[in-house]
């Protein structure tokens, strides 16, 4: 294969590398841990608040825009309510403001990695 088409391919890959590092980030997943996220929220099935996986699929995983991935930061640092009422009956997610802007990418990213 040509090495500009290599370059090329290499470049528009660039933006998901974040998320799909995320997936395996065992630093992240402890920082979760640590965190109260699990209580609410499974990586496969439905607790209280949706699974990380559905949070993947409905915000389109590792193709997810970097828009995105700031609205879902925002959301784990300022809590939310109303885009998951039909899945959980309207349970609100806890705010989280002692969050870095960093701290919560990171998370959205390994959520999304899922």
């Amino acid at each position: 294969m040509n090495a500009k088409y290599l370059f090329v391919a290499a470049i528009a890959l660039l933006p998901l590398s974040g998320i799909a590092q995320a997936a395996g980030d065992p630093k992240v997943k402890s920082m979760m841990a640590h965190s109260d996220c699990f209580t609410c929220h499974s990586v496969d099935h439905q607790v209280i608040g949706p699974a990380y996986k559905d949070v993947a699929k409905r915000y389109h995983g590792t193709k997810a825009s970097p828009a995105i991935i700031a609205t879902l930061a925002g959301k784990i640092i300022k809590g939310g309510n109303g885009n998951w009422n039909k899945e959980t009956g309207g349970a609100p997610m806890t705010a989280h403001p002692k969050m870095s802007k960093a701290e919560a990418e990171d998370m959205a990213k390994w959520i999304l990695a899922q």
